[in-house]
């Protein structure tokens, strides 16, 4: 039984990302393509992150001729949930093509998970729907021993030409029995040398836990739902140990939507980095009222995490209760505080265009950012996905486009307060007004000593001198927007 594997994130697909070119290996495809593989399936992955096009499938099905393709995108990275219509062409054209050589497909998405029916009619055989590696592992075993497999928990297929939806299968508890992810499939010296051009160093992806508990009512969850699971730190550290030792990584991205959640998890994993000397640095995802204790701050500190994304979302206390985000203003303050203190970066996803915003939670939102100055700041708009108390709150108003094409599209599919052009603009005025405040800030802490004098800060601190007409002009087309 051959199995060949692929993910439907194309870098060149994705604009904005691919002129940043910090690209992360497909983990979630990584893990599948180790489950099936310890089960004794013969498996081969075609990594389409620097692909031209979809088309480029054809020459390893005819090289390995599988089974099976199976299109498993990851599910641990934001870029792949946000379920863009250029990736999702490219799987649609993925499929076509697979059947075209006679191969069986499934496909596992979030995007997948949510529109099953549609990739069913583009002629997929079987959608794994939510967590997928016991249902992949099962529908393989099924298939190779020609069995039937269409009553599996955890799939939906056509049956009499009617796209059937199965009953979902319970998330997997134990994730330390999960095998670490299958890296030697990939070319890493590819990702290796594209981070070293355009940052530096090299960063590498690696996830501890799984699902979110909080219940946030615009953030979908279609491949862990509201469950959180998590590895042991033993386990964790066993796989950095054996990642630093094959590929010399300097920086870690862990892409677990809320990292250690666990009580006393941080803990023991900066212990046990410090056992085995260790040294790296590491950025995660958090939220700011699980970052409000000093002590916590510390152990992260010490463990190597030089930065902290946390979603802000919003300067408005009336935005994030209608969010159901379950923060306040004041602890946002709090733990940027407490963070930088202890030596992490800080930086914010804010999210625009909420129902119910107006120009004074607007307002309140940029204070709180030239206030706290972040070290860096992720800007949005407001994005509808299945699934979600949000969507289903405005799904009355969406139009013909439902989803971005690219991650930079920012495009409003439902009734805004103001314009689409409005929020283009805020976006870019946002953006320039955040960056002439940290050079003022910059040039106020070489003045005081308290920034050593190097090309970096030089630049940052000089660069207030474009910022500050830059950002009057960008303020000045948003007010007569605003007006409009």
């Amino acid at each position: 039984m051959k199995v060949l594997f692929t993910h439907s994130y194309f870098l060149r697909f994705d604009a904005k990302q691919w002129e940043l070119q910090q690209p992360y290996a497909p983990l979630g495809t990584m893990y599948a393509a180790a489950v099936l593989r310890r089960a004794g399936f013969e498996v081969q992955l075609h990594d389409v992150m620097f692909a031209q096009t979809a088309s480029e499938i054809l020459e390893p099905l005819q090289t390995h001729r599988p089974n099976w393709l199976v299109i498993y995108d990851d599910g641990f990275n934001y870029l792949t949930k946000m379920c863009l219509t250029n990736m999702r062409e490219a799987a649609f054209e993925m499929i076509q093509i697979a059947k075209r050589e006679g191969c069986k497909v499934a496909v596992s998405s979030s995007d997948s998970t949510d529109h099953y029916a549609s990739y069913l009619q583009k002629g997929a055989d079987a959608i794994l729907l939510g967590e997928a590696e016991e249902t992949l592992e099962e529908l393989m075993s099924k298939d190779a021993s020609g069995a039937d497999w269409t009553d599996i928990k955890g799939i939906a297929c056509m049956m009499n030409e009617v796209p059937v939806c199965n009953p979902r299968r319970p998330v997997i508890k134990q994730l330390d029995d999960i095998p670490f992810p299958a890296w030697d499939l990939v070319d890493i010296d590819s990702y290796k040398k594209r981070w070293i051009q355009s940052s530096g160093y090299f960063s590498i992806n690696m996830g501890t836990t799984r699902g979110c508990p909080y219940k946030c009512n615009w953030c979908a969850k279609p491949i862990y739902g509201n469950r959180y699971n998590s590895r042991s730190p033993e386990n964790a550290v066993t796989e950095i140990k054996m990642l630093y030792e094959k590929y010399r990584f300097d920086h870690i991205w862990f892409c677990d939507d809320i990292f250690g959640l666990k009580p006393g998890w941080v803990q023991a994993f900066a212990d046990l980095i410090e056992k085995e000397k260790l040294h790296f640095n590491f950025k995660i995802q958090s939220r700011v009222d699980l970052l409000l204790e000093d002590e916590q701050i510390a152990h992260l500190a010490r463990a190597g995490c030089n930065n902290v994304w946390v979603g802000a979302e919003s300067g408005s206390q009336k935005i994030l209760d209608a969010m159901d985000k379950g923060t306040k203003v004041e602890q946002i303050y709090t733990a940027t505080r407490l963070l930088k203190k202890n030596g992490i970066k800080p930086a914010f996803f804010i999210q625009f265009g909420y129902p119910g915003e107006n120009m004074k939670d607007i307002e309140q939102t940029m204070r709180m950012i030239n206030d706290l100055l972040p070290e860096d700041i992720g800007v949005s708009v407001s994005y509808p996905l299945p699934g979600t108390k949000f969507y289903e709150q405005v799904k009355h108003e969406l139009s013909g486009k439902a989803n971005w094409s690219d991650s930079d599209d920012l495009a409003l599919m439902f009734k805004h307060t103001y314009s689409a052009q409005f929020y283009r603009q805020l976006h870019r005025y946002v953006h320039k007004n955040y960056r002439k405040q940290q050079a003022l800030k910059t040039f106020k802490d070489l003045l005081k000593l308290q920034k050593k004098y190097n090309f970096g800060t030089l630049k940052r601190a000089l660069s207030y001198i474009w910022y500050v007409p830059a950002s009057m002009i960008e303020k000045q087309k948003l007010k007569q927007l605003h007006h409009e």
